[in-house]
């Protein structure tokens, strides 16, 4: 049995092993416990040990703080590298992208509380896991084309596998979703209310069986808020025209489907575009194809303007006017589209 030491107390990951858990506990409170490289290796480090260590039977991952689990990515480290010009963007997302490949094939029960925010690669540490737990406060999203990226992290993967047109919409919108919705669209498994959360995590370390536990505190889950948006949002994303996709949206009778539309323009194009053309190429693709191609797009818009500028007016000048260039989907060619998606770089995930 091992407990986290003193030291590890004040580590950005505290891993421990108890009554046959593998205990994964983000431990960065005060930044919704965004991700870091040192977090992406501990983590991958931790699922490496024990993926054949008899004395773990399954993983249980959560968040320290009342925020969330994880707000993605730590966005000012990557602006900072961009600015710096360093290489530390691409390794970041190199082992971030083998990181989720291989919780998809941990050959243990992968439990993960998806309460609170829990977005971009947030979304990739508990996505890809066996047991997707989700609750009250849960709000799942991939927001990335409003910095200039994309969904990531094999995010295209499980959005493109969504009922209909809903994993498009929140792939183009950013928007995030609640338990219902998260479960509806294949993002999570069960629902357990806030309140039940310490209860469940205090019984599974304890060496409960995680079925009966799981039995237990599972309830009926709420209502997806999506299902009345569901038939616009399946006639007004159908196709892969980005362009045609919006003015369906203005278009429609339906106000949500109009704010849709405008909420659409407010994103960079190019990421608007580069993400619908990944969705729908991972419709057709394995996890292990999407996340290199997600290695190819990410690295390729490191080097294009959006992602600085959209970090720059979310997080550091806080402006929230980001200036896009190009600034219209009508300047995004299919051709520069292709381009992002195809490029290789030195290196590969899976080489």
């Amino acid at each position: 049995m091992t407990e986290p030491s003193a030291e590890q107390a004040d580590a950005s990951v505290i891993t421990s092993v108890n009554n046959g858990v593998g205990r994964i506990e983000l431990n960065r409170p005060k930044l919704i416990n965004a991700l870091s490289q040192d977090m992406v290796g501990a983590i991958d480090d931790a699922l490496n040990a024990w993926r054949d260590d008899e004395a773990v039977n399954l993983v249980l991952v959560t968040g320290r703080g009342e925020r969330g689990l994880c707000a993605g990515g730590d966005i000012k480290a990557v602006y900072n590298d961009i600015v710096a010009g360093s290489d530390e963007n691409a390794r970041f997302w190199n082992r971030e992208y083998k990181m989720n490949f291989a919780i998809s094939e941990f050959p243990k029960p992968y439990v993960v509380i998806m309460n609170g925010i829990t977005m971009g690669g947030g979304v990739g540490i508990s996505g890809h896991g066996s047991h997707r737990i989700v609750t009250d406060s849960t709000k799942v999203g991939m927001p990335e084309t409003g910095i200039g990226l994309f969904p990531d992290v094999g995010g295209t993967h499980l959005l493109a596998n969504a009922p209909g047109e809903l994993g498009t919409h929140l792939a183009l919108t950013g928007q995030p979703v609640g338990a219902g919705a998260a479960i509806a669209l294949g993002l999570a498994d069960y629902f357990v209310p806030d309140a039940q959360i310490p209860d469940l995590i205090a019984e599974l370390t304890d060496g409960e069986d995680l079925d009966a536990v799981i039995g237990r505190y599972s309830t009926d889950v709420p209502d997806n808020e999506l299902a009345e948006a569901a038939d616009w949002i399946n006639a007004c994303y159908a196709g892969d025209d980005a362009e045609a996709i919006v003015a369906a949206l203005a278009a429609h009778e339906n106000p949500d489907a109009q704010a849709t539309a405008e909420l659409i323009g407010t994103k960079a194009p190019t990421s608007v575009k580069v993400t619908l053309a990944a969705v729908r190429n991972a419709a057709s693709m394995n996890l292990a194809d999407v996340l290199e191609q997600d290695y190819r797009v990410a690295v390729t818009l490191t080097g294009l303007p959006d992602l600085k500028e959209g970090i720059r007016a979310q997080v550091i000048d806080k402006d929230r006017n980001p200036q896009w260039s190009p600034a219209s989907l009508a300047e995004v060619s299919d051709e520069q589209v292709q381009s992002i998606l195809t490029t290789d770089h030195e290196d590969k995930v899976f080489s």
